[in-house]
């Protein structure tokens, strides 16, 4: 007897104490003021966010990053012109030839800038971009970026080349090409070896450079962003540095490309080539500087 009323003596005790710690604070955890906004957090909220619903992360947040790399955090005033040339170049590209409900829905929700291009610590390979799951594609070098005479095939190089190249990875991850241009240079991709192999080479061996020699999926996605990107005459030159056998091979992956871009996205990649090319002859007459 004496052992159970010390057990409810005991439980009447913590039952009194829980509700002590039960009770509720009348402060909320969550701040119910908005967040402080410079002019640039802005313009990102009215050009990105609200339109497109992209999350375009320019402060350096370590956690954006990976770890086994060292970046540093992206300049203000060239995250402002990066922001307006990829809004101009890409964004505005995609809706002129398919309407802002297709960028809203099929582009990356994150985009994150970084200062320095990606070196691995141990002094390896640089990486110009990536994409994460569909969700994200950050980009690197930003604090390389000339924002008083900025030239095209930098911009491509660094940027531009690997935004489309990372969209189309995003494409085909949401809808797959067919199998059978994996089929095309069977045998013949490099996997990490690409990088002792020189564009020419790749070339004559089908690729649109030698990173597209990686893997079918790099392959197929890197035919898409050089094609968009480059003029006419530098496409060309892929193709007479190729040679007829190569150059046959490129133009039986790019033919693969376009019908699955037309078929599967409604995207017409020549026009998509045309429109790009407009925009970027016109990036001189941009204000890169004023929000």
């Amino acid at each position: 007897m004496k052992k159970i009323k010390l057990f409810i003596l005991l439980a009447l005790a913590v039952v009194a104490v829980s509700c002590n710690e039960d009770d509720l604070n009348s402060n909320s955890i969550f701040n119910p003021n908005p967040p402080e906004r410079n002019a640039f957090d802005t313009w990102i909220l009215d050009n990105y966010t609200k339109t497109y619903n992209i999350d375009l992360k320019y402060k350096f947040d370590d956690v954006e990053s990976d770890m086994k790399y060292n970046v540093i955090p992206a300049d203000y005033n060239r995250s402002v012109a990066l922001a307006k040339l990829v809004k101009f170049l890409w964004i505005d590209a995609y809706e002129e030839l398919v309407g802002r409900k297709f960028i809203a829905t099929y582009c990356p929700k994150v985009m994150h800038f970084i200062g320095s291009p990606e070196y691995e610590k141990s002094g390896g390979s640089m990486v110009l971009g990536t994409a994460e799951g569909g969700l994200k594609i950050t980009l690197f070098n930003v604090n390389g970026l000339d924002t008083e005479n900025p030239d095209i095939d930098a911009l491509n190089y660094w940027y531009f080349k690997t935004m489309h190249h990372e969209f189309a990875h995003i494409l085909h991850q949401k809808k797959n090409y067919s199998t059978e241009f994996n089929t095309i240079s069977a045998g013949k991709y490099t996997g990490p070896g690409w990088v002792n192999i020189t564009n020419e080479a790749a070339m004559k061996m089908g690729f649109v450079s030698n990173y597209a020699s990686t893997e079918t999926q790099e392959d197929f996605v890197e035919t898409i962003a050089l094609y968009v990107t480059y003029t006419n005459e530098q496409w060309q030159a892929i193709l007479d540095t190729a040679g007829a056998s190569g150059a046959a091979i490129i133009l039986q992956k790019f033919e693969m490309v376009k019908d699955y871009l037309a078929e599967s996205w409604g995207i017409d990649i020549d026009q998509l080539h045309k429109i790009v090319q407009e925009r970027e002859k016109k990036i001189g007459d941009l204000d890169l500087g004023t929000l």
